[in-house]
């Protein structure tokens, strides 16, 4: 029980009031005896005045204690709640799943109690998990995966792992493990990089590697050449054979105003005759890895082919007759020689381009660099090569070298088709030539002639001995 002291000025007696407030909140006013004969300075009124200011003043202080009391246990309930909510995200574990919802990934019916599998992300029937491939189950905890679907990891190999198409075996990794092979540019043969030193055939004519496959052998020539099937049914094999596409080249010259008026003989010979008849040529551009044709100026002796070869059971060229042949020069130029066993268009392809050698010899163009000599003839080359690809005729001509009369209708088409694309790939040869003087004086040359004609670029060259631009 607390006690109010109530002063009242100076002098004045104190009156004394019992509060409880506690208890009963109640006010328990005691008023201290008074004699009558005692005077009284201050009336009732003030009294009471004085006691409800002095009761406001506790209860004021009382309020401040309570609220800051509050303020003290809100905060202490936030830091709890807080500190709880932190130690409840330390220790989250993901909900439950509801094992009553599973769908398999693949029949999309739900999955009881039964068993299961989870394999990419997904529930499975142990029956429809099934390679994307072979539709077989798969066993296997490792799998391939791709585009979202399972795969044996043999299946998943057999499909997207490259296989060579010469040995049909899958192209080994390299010691970095990655997969490394070789491709043709044109005909995309992909192959294992050891075919090009472990003595697979390549054909001479298209450059394609010999498949291991015992229905499909590459001939072999005397020379050591290989020749593959398609281009051995259009090859020349003797000069008497080449006789009549050269008379063909000849009326190709002739179109373009630029007939050769002198009777220069044309000889198919082995490679060896070939590059003695180079080693005895004192003039000339000769850059090519193989030559394959030649323009002489020089008398010489020549061994020439006579007789077409025959084809022997092991695929090999036998009976073949060769015969020597003395050229005597009676102009600029005494004999263009050619390759033999040479698919009629790479053969045509050659002949056009010693033609050309053979004309600026004649019409006295001299001294010429290699890139404008070599380019030209190219040029000249080219376009024949082009006139028999889109012309019906050059597609139909048939050569004396066919295999036989007999030959049904449908391998006569099938020869023509592949004689088609290969001539379009004797064009990707002379166009992506990297050569300085064969690439890069084709290139010059053929723009010039895009340009400003065949005419003018010849009657430029006589003059400048360039190309124009």
């Amino acid at each position: 029980m607390d006690w109010i002291k109530i002063l009242e000025g100076s002098g004045h007696k104190i009156s004394e009031v019992q509060y409880n407030g506690k208890d009963g909140d109640c006010i328990i006013w005691e008023e201290p005896s008074i004699s009558e004969d005692e005077p009284t300075d201050f009336d009732d009124q003030d009294i009471a005045v004085a006691i409800v200011r002095s009761l406001e003043d506790y209860e004021a202080e009382e309020d401040k204690k309570l609220k800051k009391l509050v303020d003290n246990e809100s905060q202490l309930e936030e830091d709890e709640q807080l500190a709880k909510a932190l130690q409840e995200s330390l220790n989250m574990e993901p909900p439950p799943r509801r094992e009553s919802n599973r769908i398999c990934a693949r029949c999309n019916l739900e999955i009881g109690h039964e068993r299961h599998l989870r394999r990419m992300g997904a529930v499975w029937h142990p029956e429809c998990f099934r390679c994307h491939a072979c539709g077989l189950r798969i066993f296997d905890l490792e799998f391939s995966v791709s585009g979202n679907r399972p795969y044996h990891e043999s299946c998943y190999k057999d499909q997207n792992h490259p296989r060579c198409n010469v040995c049909k075996n899958f192209i080994p990794s390299n010691a970095a493990g990655e997969t490394e092979y070789r491709a043709h540019p044109f005909w995309m043969q992909a192959y294992c990089p050891s075919h090009e030193h472990d003595g697979t055939p390549r054909c001479c004519s298209c450059e394609r590697t010999e498949v291991r496959d015992i229905s499909i052998r590459y001939l072999s020539l005397d020379d050591g050449r290989k020749l593959c099937l398609e281009c051995l049914g259009s090859a020349i094999m003797d000069t008497l054979e080449c006789q009549p596409l050269y008379l063909e080249i000849q009326e190709f010259y002739e179109g373009l105003n630029m007939k050769v008026e002198q009777q220069i003989p044309l000889l198919l010979v082995e490679r060896q005759a070939l590059n003695e008849a180079m080693e005895g040529e004192k003039s000339g551009h000769h850059l090519l890895p193989e030559t394959r044709g030649l323009c002489l100026s020089e008398e010489q002796t020549v061994s020439t082919i006579s007789r077409r070869p025959r084809i022997s059971t092991g695929y090999r060229i036998i009976n073949m007759m060769t015969e020597p042949c003395r050229l005597v020069r009676r102009c600029e130029v005494t004999a263009i020689l050619i390759l033999y066993g040479l698919p009629r268009l790479l053969t045509g392809t050659i002949l056009a381009h010693e033609m050309m050698h053979a004309w600026l010899k004649l019409k006295g163009y001299r001294n010429l660099s290699q890139d404008v000599e070599e380019g030209i003839c190219q040029v000249l080359a080219y376009m024949w090569l082009e006139s028999q690809i889109h012309s019906s005729s050059g597609n139909n001509v048939s050569s004396a070298s066919t295999s036989s009369s007999s030959s049904s209708t449908s391998e006569k088409g099938a020869r023509s088709q592949f004689e088609k694309k290969l001539g379009e790939f004797f064009k990707d040869q002379i166009e992506t030539d990297s050569s300085p003087a064969y690439g890069d004086g084709f290139r010059a040359g053929n723009q010039a002639v895009q340009k400003y004609g065949l005419k003018s670029t010849l009657d430029h060259i006589r003059l400048t001995g360039s190309f124009p631009y």
